[in-house]
């Protein structure tokens, strides 16, 4: 019997260095963002479903300047 290849997967929940650079931004520019974070014993941890959400409901270029989904759930305001 042959070996089976490892299994490669990206974690689901992210510390906030992980969760940053996840999503293209600075630790300090996450933090501000108003993403929740789970808590597991004593870290604090971004879901990475949390993570894409956010992202999803970022506007693209050229779209009309209103709060998007996301940012309604979350309650991030944008300036």
């Amino acid at each position: 019997m042959g070996k089976l290849a490892p299994i490669t997967y990206q974690p689901r929940m992210l510390g906030q260095t992980e969760a940053a650079a996840y999503i293209g931004v600075s630790v300090s520019t996450l933090l501000t963002l108003g993403i929740p974070r789970r808590v597991l014993g004593r870290r604090k941890l971004f879901d990475r479903i949390d993570l894409d959400a956010y992202v999803s409901g970022l506007p693209y270029e050229g779209e009309r300047d209103e709060v998007a989904e996301c940012d309604a759930l979350f309650g991030v305001v944008r300036r």
